[in-house]
């Protein structure tokens, strides 16, 4: 059967619509795993996206080194793009679990996809230069690539990867660029000489049962890769569109993971919230009005809800399923004691920036339950921007603490949290404790007014069923040796001058 002019002109076109869908998505995909595997989000989509953008450039170089049979080598580039595209997590994953270079391999890969990108259009506008004059030619072109760029990053915004996840998704695009250059390859096949054309129905057979079996094996792959980089068994994964959340088990312990970051564990979580919930609602006499930013768990929940006087606990947490987890999941329900569902508490899936912003009400206490500031994305939420809104939400009397990491570990980033809040006009008192599952681990707790050590050290923790803090231990909370580094120089955290991440990344992990 012979087709039109027209009509090859527009299989073409929806060849290069689907590269642009497909191919967006497969770098967002690698973006977002660096993201998880190496973290700083911002950054690792700055490379990966400029990595791309220069191999499509070198693409388009090497294209003008294939004079003839065009159309072939453009659908070999669609087959091998469409195979790399459906495997790109499932690599990144498999190398993740086996070797420290899986970056490596992420940045790799995102130069092949790049590499295809870049052969593709050059390839694409030689064709249709057959089928359109040139000034409709190359517009044509770019314009159906670059529309496939934006539905894909809206699909994986908005469909792929909260619903579909890092699993599915791949391969869904890559049967999406699959199915559309065989359409194309239907379309041309006349312009391909016999033997061409069998070998690329082989081809097309070899890569589809390929894509399928990939498939079908990917979430065991997957899970596997996973598991070789939790030293206890995973029993809960998770991936939301904000995040990646994991629970593992060992004996009769539950551990926490938020990005491959360990949040808590069941065996010694008390050690964390005790101190930062006692401690501040001992320091004010007024526990009616709470507002818990993070905390989604619902173990600092629970400890709050031990004051008889508190009547109302909003808490705010960007990701729904991570509040979801604190409410349905039984591990959680347990080691939370239900708190999640308490009639008292009011949960609201926002950010908390945002939140702080347009909330008109002030609270007595204001604890911020946030993960580590190792990106630019968390940094924000201990930024002197955002002390000072929680100071504006605070009342007079009211008692302000957040999670400041390790004082022994990120020593610079712990002290930037302090001078920060310094900065808002906080009057602050740092505080730390052994946890046993997560080190050394510290909070700084901050007042409108001074707060007097002396009086911290003599709460009265009277009718409180706790597990380990005891009045005894306080002093020891709040007492502090030298730093480990010179502090003296540690700059304050702002939105447009953020230093605390690099103070974080810059810490002593290596010795955690």
């Amino acid at each position: 059967m012979s087709y039109s002019k027209k009509q090859k002109s527009f299989a073409l076109k929806i060849a290069l619509f689907a590269t642009g869908i497909s191919g967006i998505v497969a770098e967002y995909i690698l973006s977002t795993l660096a993201s998880y595997f190496i973290g700083n989000a911002i950054l690792q989509f700055t490379l990966i996206v400029s990595i791309m953008l220069f191999a499509m450039g070198l693409g388009s170089r090497f294209s003008k080194l294939f004079k003839k049979q065009v159309i072939v080598y453009f659908i070999v580039t669609e087959l091998v793009l469409s195979v790399l595209v459906s495997f790109s997590a499932l690599i990144a994953y498999i190398f993740y679990g086996v070797t420290d270079i899986s970056w490596l391999i992420i940045y790799f890969l995102s130069i092949c996809i790049g590499l295809l990108i870049g052969l593709e259009i050059p390839f694409a506008t030689r064709i249709n230069d057959e089928y359109e004059e040139l000034r409709l030619n190359i517009s044509n072109i770019l314009e159906k690539d670059y529309f496939g760029s934006l539905i894909g990053g809206l699909f994986f915004a908005f469909i792929g990867l909260p619903y579909l996840g890092l699993t599915y998704t791949p391969f869904i695009l890559g049967i999406l660029n699959l199915a559309v250059s065989f359409y194309l390859f239907i379309i041309l096949k006349e312009n391909v000489s016999t033997s061409s054309s069998k070998k690329l129905q082989v081809a097309y057979s070899f890569v589809l049962i390929l894509i399928l079996t990939g498939l079908f094996l990917a979430e065991p792959i997957i899970r596997f890769g996973e598991q070789v980089k939790y030293k206890d068994k995973i029993v809960y994964t998770q991936q939301t569109k904000y995040q990646k959340i994991v629970v593992t088990k060992w004996k009769k312990w539950y551990s926490l993971y938020i990005n491959g970051n360990q949040q808590l564990s069941s065996f010694d979580e008390f050690m964390y919230h005790e101190p930062m919930v006692h401690i501040p609602m001992k320091a004010t006499n007024s526990h009616k009005n709470i507002l818990i930013l993070g905390g989604g768990d619902g173990c600092l929940a629970r400890e709050v809800f031990k004051y008889k006087d508190v009547e109302k606990v909003t808490l705010v947490d960007l990701d729904q399923n991570m509040i979801n987890l604190g409410k349905e999941y039984p591990v959680f329900k347990e080691l939370n004691q239900n708190s999640m569902n308490n009639k008292k508490i009011t949960t609201v899936t926002k950010d908390a920036f945002n939140f702080l912003e347009n909330t008109k009400e002030k609270y007595d206490l204001i604890f911020v339950d946030l993960p580590d500031p190792n990106n630019v994305d968390l940094n924000k939420l201990y930024t002197k921007e955002f002390y000072k809104l929680c100071r504006l939400k605070l009342k007079e009397d009211g008692v302000f603490i957040t999670q400041a990491g390790s004082p022994y570990y990120a020593t610079k980033a712990f002290y930037c949290i302090d001078k920060t809040l310094k900065a808002a006009n906080f009057k602050t008192l740092p505080m730390h404790n052994q946890v046993l599952t997560l080190g050394e681990w510290g909070w700084v707790m901050a007042k409108k007014e001074k707060i007097s050590p002396k009086e911290i050290t003599n709460i009265q923790l009277n009718n409180l069923e706790l597990k380990w803090l005891t009045k005894q231990a306080i002093s020891q909370l709040i007492s502090f040796g030298k730093p480990l580094v010179d502090t003296t120089g540690v700059k304050i955290n702002t939105i447009f001058s953020p230093k605390l991440y690099t103070y974080y990344k810059d810490g002593n992990w290596d010795l955690y």
